[in-house]
């Protein structure tokens, strides 16, 4: 099944209906404007009620492109439960299955003025704040001499790197895509952690400042990380 750009946003317009409108997160020039044989769910943001959340999976057809339509106002802390209940519900099918079915967050392009999709079918979310899973970073690190960007409130990012001096750098976010050129110039591996509190908007645009595309011995960590 094809759609053009327009007719997803006509599509994606009415299926939220009159009181409910999900404010996508906002991205420049992306690099997927067009993903074929989709199904959509919604993840609203409640303006009364800021801390709630509702999630509408109706629509969901397991063999099609998945697209999660999240409202940016949303916190990370609010969000990652719903996408990884619908992250294992696609992993869990056992009938009707397509393996190169993927998933994708649903984007507004505002340079193209349409619609543009980051694909994170392989990303696993893991919550740092238990006490087993915050090991497997410092295990990561320490055997491993991966490197570890922590994304934080107020634009502030901190950058781990148990091989190099300072072992711990801080820096604006505005400076980190010169900080992973500098890590580029050897293989290395990165993991990332993300403060719960982050809205879905720093999220994404975090997500789109770390990709890994034009980089040449980066490699990013399918495993994201969140602390509180």
């Amino acid at each position: 099944m094809k759609y053009t750009s327009l007719f997803i946003i006509l599509l994606f317009i009415f299926s939220c209906g009159k009181d409910k409108v999900v404010q996508l997160p906002e991205i420049d020039n992306a690099t997927i404007s067009e993903v074929n044989d989709i199904s959509a769910a919604y993840i609203f943001y409640n303006e009364n009620e800021p801390d709630s959340v509702e999630l509408n999976r109706n629509n969901l057809i397991s063999t099609t492109n998945w697209l999660f339509n999240i409202d940016k106002r949303l916190t990370l802390k609010q969000v990652i439960p719903q996408i990884k209940l619908l992250q294992e519900k696609r992993r869990n099918a056992q009938l009707h299955k397509n393996e190169s079915a993927r998933n994708y967050f649903t984007c507004n392009d505002t340079s193209k003025k349409t619609l543009g999709f980051i694909d994170f079918t392989d990303v696993v979310y893991v919550d740092a704040s238990l006490e087993t899973e915050a090991s497997k970073i410092s295990e990561m690190e320490n055997t491993m001499g991966i490197n570890t960007i922590g994304l934080n409130l107020s634009d502030i990012v901190s950058i781990i790197t148990p091989n190099q001096e300072p072992f711990v750098t801080t820096i604006d976010s505005n400076a980190l895509t010169d900080s992973l050129k500098k890590m580029d110039t050897i293989k290395s591996s990165v993991i990332l952690n993300f403060n719960k509190n982050l809205s879905f908007q720093d999220y994404i645009s975090y997500k789109v400042m770390l990709s890994t595309e034009g980089f040449n011995h980066l490699e990013i960590s399918h495993q994201e990380f969140l602390h509180n």
